[in-house]
């Protein structure tokens, strides 16, 4: 690595695919300018960059935090489901969470 530069992962997860890139980026560069240069949100159609919810490790960030050297930046995907209401409805036919 470079003097000045950190090293950084992106990922993008979906149910049947995971997308990960590892980028070195100048100092000072943000969760945003790491999920842009990875160039993972061509190729998803639709995807706006500023209307990402981040995370750095599972812990929501936000989109103008530095990079720090080793930092994974995660794009976190809508919840399909409120997993309370998730949990209600497998109770209701007995079924259990992770089954």
């Amino acid at each position: 690595m470079a003097a000045g530069r950190v090293v950084v992962e992106v990922v993008y997860a979906l149910p049947n695919r995971q997308l990960l890139v590892t980028l070195e980026l100048d100092d000072g560069a943000t969760a945003l300018d790491a999920v842009r240069a990875s160039g993972i949100l061509d190729s998803f159609s639709g995807a706006c960059a500023e209307d990402l919810s981040l995370a750095i490790w599972g812990k929501r960030v936000e989109q103008g935090l530095p990079m720090n050297e080793g930092d994974r930046v995660e794009i976190l995907r809508p919840l399909q489901i409120d997993p309370r209401e998730a949990r209600r409805q497998l109770a209701k036919t007995g079924g259990v969470m992770g089954s």
